[in-house]
């Protein structure tokens, strides 16, 4: 298995790669702000053939480039249906006011005209997508935003790793994801990590869409909201 990365944008979301290796068709994980230099370079590096996007959320961050990544490799994009709206317009998921403060912090001069891909899918819960002899799980995990999903795919490897679990703003070392921006609701979140954190295995590698990786063994001794379920 091939498991490729780099953080994009100025607020560093990482964008992820994975397939069964070189010359194989690969899934992209949040092409977020300034990542398609970074797509097009991975791909000729290791000769991969992009065949799916798979977006976590639906903020910016995380899907800036996601309609042209798409059109330039002729791919669908994945996303749920309570965030699809924003792959049209990505500010949407902000206020007015913050969106202004956002482009003078982020130095965004010049917002594109959105569209919407050519072919967007539905990542529900439960869905199955297929990508070059992968299948990855989506388990939708409200809170941060209302369509927010994990990614979840088997991992095939000499670890002692079962699953790799791509969380986008769900889950992070040490952390979870915010709930104070519009769509966000914590009680959704805490239900959230009950129903598709908890029951997990330990083994199973966690990629945020920020920082470093995890697993669920360890978020699960440390992660201070996971210990409060736990002890709950």
């Amino acid at each position: 298995m091939l498991l490729v990365s780099f953080p994009a944008g100025p607020l560093q979301a990482n964008c992820y790669f994975v397939s069964r290796g070189p010359g194989t068709g690969c899934a992209i994980v949040d092409p977020g702000m300034n990542s398609l230099d970074g797509i097009e370079k991975v791909v000729q590096e290791h000769d991969l053939r992009p065949a799916a996007v798979l977006v976590t959320h639906g903020h910016f961050d995380h899907m800036w480039q996601a309609s042209e990544v798409a059109a330039r490799y002729d791919i669908p994009v994945w996303i749920h249906p309570s965030d699809r709206h924003l792959l049209a317009d990505p500010m949407a998921a902000i206020s007015n006011e913050s969106a202004t403060m956002l482009r003078r912090q982020l130095g965004i001069t010049d917002v594109p005209d959105f569209t919407e891909p050519a072919d967007v899918r539905d990542a529900v819960d439960g869905a199955k997508i297929e990508v070059d002899g992968l299948t990855f799980t989506v388990d939708h995990v409200p809170g941060h935003t209302p369509g927010t999903v994990a990614y979840r795919v088997d991992y095939d490897g000499p670890e002692d790793v079962s699953q790799l679990m791509f969380s986008g703003d769900f889950l992070f070392a040490g952390s979870i994801g915010r709930t104070d921006l519009d769509g966000g609701s914590h009680p959704a979140m805490l239900k959230s990590l009950a129903d598709h954190v908890l029951p997990l295995a330990d083994n199973i590698v966690v990629l945020p869409g920020h920082g470093p990786q995890t697993s669920i063994g360890r978020e699960r001794a440390t992660n201070p909201f996971l210990a409060e379920l736990t002890s709950e």
